[in-house]
């Protein structure tokens, strides 16, 4: 037993440290657009930081702790080890050592980690925060109904304080959840598919309040000012306008599609980064939803551990409407890792703790 805890020990510190060391040096070898946000943040160029919002708060942050005044590599080196520190602290598979699909999932995640956290950035502090609601359902120190509870109120002080967006996973996590309680021949599409109906009623709503639907002021017409620039050859746009009922609704489907089961990007095979996020999701997707179905299956089992699929599930959801192109997908979804590294090991997780 004790050669396998080490030998898990040992590739995961193996692991880190490459990883490290990659986003250490990435600042030498990455395009300059992958910094573009990192710069903003770090330069503060009109001078916007404060304590609300995920740009003025980042800025702020980043000031105070000295981080923006001190080359990206160091910024790498500081950052990167809390965050896989955290992922250490969550715990560690027995089998992480052998090459599973998931095990090799996280392997590479860790080297996305360190590419597009390895800098200033809003995933840090976004990473940092959501690794609260894993350990909550880990160590299962609350009645349930409790833990739930201050797992949303998480997401919506983070929501009011951070990026709004976030708010929406509570709405989508509480329809899914009583949504799995019917019994459906096919309970996975279903519960999925009534999340991504949730999402289309609350755009469809602000539509009517303001307008303009999310994805149409949002994704639609960020994109449409990108195209033939450089950087916009992964951009997400619908290909019907998102002006209408109809057309937000296919766009929001589309947009789901397009970042969580992005068959539609394999035609990327002269961009091996982008095919590489393109495998990488396709696999992601696979794992996570037979680990949703084992956990709707045995619902009473997991009772905890479901309500995690209900947030990763969500977020990707909510990607559905905003995100702009697949490089933002990957970004954001690193940003959440703790809560899909959780939904990958959902079974460990819940014998470590019995």
């Amino acid at each position: 037993m004790s050669q396998k805890i080490n030998k898990k020990n040992l590739l995961f510190l193996s692991l880190s440290i490459l990883a490290i060391t990659a986003g250490a040096l990435s600042i030498f070898f990455l395009p300059e657009r992958f910094f573009y946000d990192a710069i903003t943040i770090s330069k503060d160029f009109y001078n916007e930081k404060g304590w609300i919002g995920s740009y003025p708060f980042s800025m702020k942050f980043y000031h105070i702790t000295g981080l923006n005044r001190i080359h990206f590599s160091i910024v790498a080196l500081i950052q990167l080890p809390i965050l896989f520190y955290i992922l250490y602290r969550l715990g560690l598979p027995k089998r992480f050592y052998i090459l599973t699909v998931r095990n090799i999932l996280v392997y590479i995640s860790f080297l996305m980690i360190a590419i597009f956290i390895s800098m200033p950035s809003k995933e840090f502090i976004t990473f940092i925060i959501l690794s609260i609601i894993p350990f909550l359902f880990k160590r299962k120190k609350l009645p349930l109904w409790k833990t739930v509870a201050l797992s949303f109120l998480i997401l919506i002080l983070f929501g009011i304080w951070f990026r709004a967006y976030f708010i929406l996973l509570i709405p989508i996590a509480i329809i899914m959840h009583l949504i799995s309680f019917i019994k459906f021949r096919n309970r996975i599409a279903t519960v999925v598919f009534s999340g991504l109906l949730i999402a289309i009623f609350m755009s469809l709503s602000y539509g009517v309040v303001k307008g303009e639907f999310l994805s149409q002021s949002t994704r639609e017409e960020l994109n449409e000012r990108r195209i033939g620039e450089d950087a916009s050859n992964s951009i997400i746009l619908s290909p019907i306008a998102t002006d209408t009922f109809h057309g937000e609704a296919f766009g929001i489907v589309y947009g789901f599609f397009s970042v969580n089961v992005p068959v539609n990007g394999l035609k990327f095979i002269l961009s091996p980064q982008i095919l590489a996020f393109v495998i990488w999701q396709l696999f992601l997707i696979v794992c996570l939803l037979l680990n949703f179905r084992t956990t709707l299956d045995n619902r009473k089992k997991y009772r905890y551990e479901i309500w995690i699929f209900y947030f990763v599930f969500g977020y990707f959801i909510i990607q559905g409407v905003f995100e702009p192109d697949l490089g933002s997908a990957i970004r954001h979804k690193m940003g959440i890792f703790p809560l899909i590294y959780f939904a990958l090991y959902y079974d460990y997780f819940r014998r470590q703790v019995q």
